[in-house]
């Protein structure tokens, strides 16, 4: 039997992984494939499995340390006909044995190479399967997202286009597609994971193909043993390199919760984390929040806590856990109503004779199949509003020293779901007529309330309108969507008595409540913004000016 040692293969573009389970002890015998170690970057965890079979001689890593591609895993004595099997035919057993170091220390140390070898070696004539990764694409402008379904396992035969994965950000849930047609070889990753693009999702062994004879120059000769230099001694220095990586923090954290934590203001060096070693998740954060808030402090000023009932006395209850898009918004309105001065002034604007004119393309709408309704109009108002008033197309800087203006009209719109409120984003309002606007509505609202809605789709947003005249209202108090500085809430039209030259006239009022941040928008201003506001919905002739 002969030694090998097994190092860590490329890891799918990370630098530094930790090693968070060691699967194997001294004196395992493991088969190839089998599980050695359990890895994780601050992205993903992942599998490193044996290349070999055979018997397992000494470990060089342990829980906790930090291991790069390259570093030696552990030593290996391998089984009987492992490392004839893995040479050119054309060797002898005694050559193969002696070249069998060099030829794997090749392929680990190359870059291009994983654990799934792209590149077997063969005899002449013989057929390879090529072994691919398949990556996370561009996710439409996401950071992050999280692996919620894992769509196929290993060895299963996939077709181009068949689902791989089902992930879900903040927002949305979308589908990773199959590149290409092949067998699932390698998976490296799990529910629960964070993936960003280029992260290692699987390997695909896809089609055959013809591989060459082996150039001479590539075979060993026993007599220059080359192995013998790579083999000497490597295990324990590079255990020594590994362990001079080891990671010294006592914060534990994706991106994703880092991100979080510095949107909502939370010290991570505070927060418990419930997962594999203290790992912070999200919902951490969102504890540590809720507690701190309802917590009663010495401070001046502090929020007193509310105290917990048991309602089951009054009589009988029941206790639905939130989705995760409901926790999701009522955390992001709760840290825009802490950190916005909110100010809503309400008013009414007479859209009579835009009623009139809508009820005159009732027949366009029903040759073209679209229905208009009275929010294409208030969009294409307010597109002009911001225009007119860029303090309302802005957003505070984050040092709060320098107001950004935007040149560029998004229009977000509130649309209620099954799973809670999103908000789709309309691109260049100012740019659109009212039947290109119509059809926009509609499409989006439909993927919010399918769940279909890409992250580039909700994002972007200047202004945001909610409107709740289909549900009912006299008024209501927006809550802006920072970091944009402004909402308008849309309330149930109502015929009301109106003087009118003179004489009193029943007309149609939409109401209406403008919320505004206080730092950046003045009452002053939002006056000038509902008189102008009103003034466009009141007569839509003016739209074309």
């Amino acid at each position: 039997m002969s030694k090998q040692i097994v190092k860590v293969p490329d890891l799918g573009g990370a630098s530094d992984v930790e090693v968070i389970e060691v699967c194997v002890y001294n004196g395992d015998v493991v088969t190839v494939e089998q599980s050695l170690l359990v890895v994780e970057s601050d992205k993903a965890s992942m599998d490193i499995p044996s290349p070999f079979s055979g018997t397992i001689i000494s470990i060089a890593v342990s829980e906790g340390a930090s291991i790069a591609e390259g570093d030696v895993i552990l030593e290996l004595e391998l089984a009987d006909g492992t490392a004839e099997d893995s040479a050119s035919s054309e060797l002898s057993s005694t050559e193969a044995e002696s070249s069998l170091p060099e030829l794997v220390t090749d392929v680990s140390s190359d870059k291009n190479s994983s654990s799934s070898s792209n590149a077997n070696i063969s005899a002449e004539g013989s057929v390879q399967t090529t072994t691919e990764p398949v990556m996370m694409p561009d996710l439409g402008g996401a950071d992050q997202v999280e692996v919620i379904e894992i769509s196929v396992a290993v060895g299963d035969e996939v077709a181009e286009g068949d689902s791989l994965l089902v992930m879900e950000s903040d927002k949305a849930s979308m589908d990773l597609p199959s590149p290409r047609a092949g067998i699932v070889k390698v998976l490296h990753v799990k529910e629960g994971d964070m993936l960003a693009q280029g992260d290692l999702v699987l390997d695909l062994e896809g089609g055959a193909s013809e591989v060459q004879p082996s150039k001479p120059a590539t075979k060993v000769n026993s007599e220059a043993e080359p192995a013998k230099t790579v083999v000497s001694d490597p295990l324990e220095s590079s255990s020594t390199s590994s362990a001079d990586r080891r990671r010294k923090t006592d914060i534990y954290a994706g991106p994703a919760v880092r991100k979080l934590a510095r949107e909502l203001g939370v010290d991570l060096s505070r927060v418990k984390g419930s997962g594999p070693r203290e790992r912070i998740a999200k919902e951490d954060l969102y504890s540590f929040v809720k507690k701190a808030v309802s917590e009663p402090s010495t401070m001046a000023g502090a929020i007193p806590k509310v105290p917990e009932i048991d309602f089951s006395p009054f009589g009988e209850t029941e206790v639905q856990p939130m989705t995760r898009l409901h926790k999701i918004t009522a955390a992001n309105m709760h840290r825009s109503w802490l950190n916005v001065p909110h100010v809503t002034q309400f008013d009414e604007a007479d859209i009579t004779e835009l009623e009139v004119f809508r009820a005159s393309l009732k027949p366009e709408m029903e040759q073209r199949g679209i229905k208009i309704s009275p929010l294409p109009f208030i969009l294409k108002s307010v597109a002009t509003a911001l225009r007119a008033h860029k303090g309302f197309n802005s957003s505070l800087a984050f040092d709060g020293e320098s107001i950004i203006y935007k040149k560029y009209v998004h229009i977000g719109m509130a649309v209620d779901t099954p799973e809670g409120l999103m908000v789709p984003v309309i691109r260049d309002v100012d740019k659109k007529g009212i039947w290109e606007l119509s059809e926009e509505i509609v499409e989006l609202a439909n993927k919010a309330k399918n769940r279909k809605l890409k992250p580039a789709e909700m994002s972007g947003g200047c202004f945001t309108i909610s409107s709740l005249g289909a549900i009912g209202g006299t008024g209501f108090t927006p809550i802006i969507n920072s970091p944009e500085v402004a909402i308008l809430g849309v309330s149930k039209l109502a015929i009301k008595p109106v003087y009118v030259n003179g004489n009193l006239e029943p007309r149609k009022m939409l109401p209406l409540s403008l919320s505004y941040d206080h730092r950046v928008v003045n009452g002053g201003d939002a006056g000038r913004f509902f008189t102008f506001l009103s003034s466009m919905l009141s007569d839509v002739r003016r739209l074309a000016l």
